[in-house]
C-alpha cells in the first residue's frame, strides 16, 4: 500500500485534482507540499494537529513538506467558518505566535536541508505593491465566483468586509509564490478551505499555462478538527503550559464511543492492520480503545514520559487511588484569600474551571463538582489556607480534576 492509498483508508482525502498524477507523486516521494497556519495564538491547538500528523505521514513516505507560517495573511485573518470578524493583531503578536508556532512544529517536523523547510508570508505579501496586485493577481479572479465560495458563506449573513474579501487572493498568492520559488506542487489544507485552494491553482495555471503541476488535496477532518478543539474550559493547546500533558491525555480519553476508532485511524500512526481489528469492539473495549488513543496522541505531543505519568495519573483517579502526584495543580497565594477564607467558586474559577462565579455555582448546583472524594453540594463552602496542606483535589465532571495546593 503506498502513502495515498493509506491516507485513503485513513479517512484523510476528502476530495482532489488530478488525482492519478497526485498519487503517482506522493507515493513516489516527488511531492514538495505545503500546508499553511495562521498564527492567531500562541500555540497550535488540536485543530492544528491533524495536519501536523499529515505532513509527518508524507515526510516519512519521502515526501518535502513546506510549513508556510501566516504571518502576513494573519493581518487580515482567515474568514473560513466565522460568523463575525476576526480580533485585528499587532505586528509584535503576530511575529510573537509565529515563534511560538516554530518552537512547536520542530517535535512533529524534521527540518533541514533537503529536509522540511518553515516560510513566513510576510517575507512577501507585506511587500507587494497595491496596484501591481490588482493588475497581476486580481484581474484573474472572478467577483462572482468568489461570493459562492464556501468560506465566505458564514460571513456573508453579517456582512463581509473588504479587508477579509482579500483572504482568498492572498492564500492564492502564496501557492503561486512557493511555485515558483520554492518548487512546491502541491497543497494540502481543509475542506473548507477547498475554494482558497481552487483559486491557488487556477492562479498558477493563468499565469504559466495549462501544463503547470499544481495539485490540489482537501483533508477530510481538518475543519472537524477545528471543532475538536472546543472543549468544557476552552481550547485544547498543544504548549504544556497552555493544556498540561494530563489534560490534554484526558481531552482524547473521553471521546465519544461514535469518534474513538475514527479518531484512533486518523490521527495515530498505529498499523493499520491492527485498527481495522479494533473495528468489532464495543462495550468496555471502546474504553481501552480510548486509553490507546490518549496515550498514543499524548506521546506524540509531550513524549514518552509524559504519556505514562498521565496515563498512571488517569487510572489512578479513575479507581480511586491516594497518588495525584502528576495532576494538574494550581498554586494559590494569600492574596487569593479574603479574611482568612476562598470560596469554593473562588477556587473553581482561578482553576479554570469555570469562567465566572456564576457558571460555577450552577456546576455544584447541578451535581457536577466533587472536593476530594465527596460531591460538593454546598456554592458557599470555602476553605482557610490550613485545609489546603495536602492540597484539595477538585472534580468537574469526569473530565477535569485539579490538585488545589498553597505556597
Amino acid at each position: 500500500m503506498g502513502i495515498y492509498e493509506e491516507l485513503i483508508a485513513r479517512g484523510l482525502i476528502a476530495q482532489v485534482t488530478d488525482e492519478k498524477e497526485i498519487r503517482e507523486m506522493v507515493n513516489n516521494g516527488k511531492a514538495t507540499f505545503y500546508i499553511g497556519f495562521d498564527p492567531t495564538a500562541d500555540s497550535l491547538h488540536v485543530g492544528h494537529f491533524m495536519a501536523l500528523c499529515l505532513m509527518k505521514r508524507l515526510q516519512m513516505a519521502g515526501n518535502k513538506p513546506v510549513v508556510l507560517i501566516g504571518g502576513g495573511t494573519a493581518y487580515i485573518g482567515d474568514p473560513s467558518g466565522r460568523t463575525d470578524m476576526r480580533s485585528m493583531m499587532t505586528a509584535e503578536t503576530i511575529q510573537h505566535n509565529c515563534d511560538c508556532f516554530k518552537k512547536q512544529m520542530e517535535r512533529f517536523i524534521e527540518f533541514g536541508d533537503d529536509k522540511a523547510i518553515m516560510v513566513n508570508n510576510a517575507d512577501w505579501l507585506l511587500g507587494l505593491n497595491y496596484i501591481d496586485m490588482l493588475r497581476e493577481v486580481g484581474a484573474h479572479f472572478s467577483v462572482n465566483n468568489m461570493l459562492r465560495a464556501r468560506c465566505y458563506e458564514q460571513r456573508m449573513e453579517k456582512g463581509l468586509s473588504f479587508l477579509e474579501f482579500n483572504y482568498m487572493i492572498m492564500q492564492s498568492y502564496d501557492f503561486y509564490h512557493l511555485f515558483n520559488e520554492y518548487g512546491c506542487n502541491m497543497q494540502f489544507g481543509g475542506d473548507d478551505q477547498w475554494s482558497n485552494m481552487l483559486g491557488g491553482t487556477e492562479l498558477i495555471r493563468k499565469k504559466l499555462g495549462k501544463d503547470a503541476h499544481a495539485m490540489t488535496i482537501t483533508l477530510l477532518l481538518n475543519s472537524e478538527g477545528k471543532k475538536m478543539g472546543k472543549t468544557v474550559g476552552g481550547a485544547v493547546w498543544l504548549d504544556p503550559n497552555k493544556t498540561s500533558p494530563y489534560d490534554f491525555y484526558q481531552y482524547w480519553r473521553n471521546v465519544g464511543d461514535a469518534d474513538v476508532l475514527k479518531c484512533i485511524r486518523m490521527l495515530t500512526f498505529l498499523p493499520l492492520e491492527k485498527i481495522d481489528e479494533m473495528d468489532s469492539w464495543e462495550g468496555s473495549q471502546l474504553n481501552t480503545a480510548k486509553e490507546i488513543l490518549a496515550y498514543e496522541l499524548t506521546k506524540l505531543v509531550h513524549g514518552e514520559e509524559e504519556a505514562n505519568k498521565a496515563q498512571e495519573t488517569a487510572r489512578a483517579v479513575f479507581a480511586g487511588a491516594g497518588s495525584h502526584e502528576n495532576m494538574p495543580t494550581v498554586t494559590l497565594t494569600n492574596d487569593d484569600f479574603t479574611d482568612g477564607k476562598i470560596g469554593l467558586l473562588s477556587v473553581m474559577v482561578k482553576g479554570g474551571m469555570a469562567a465566572s462565579n456564576g457558571e460555577a455555582r450552577r456546576l455544584v448546583t447541578q451535581g457536577g463538582v466533587s472536593v476530594g472524594d465527596e460531591k460538593a453540594t454546598n456554592p458557599s463552602q470555602s476553605f482557610a489556607p490550613a485545609d489546603f496542606a495536602d492540597g484539595i483535589i477538585v472534580k468537574k465532571g469526569k473530565k477535569v480534576i485539579i490538585k488545589f495546593v498553597v505556597e
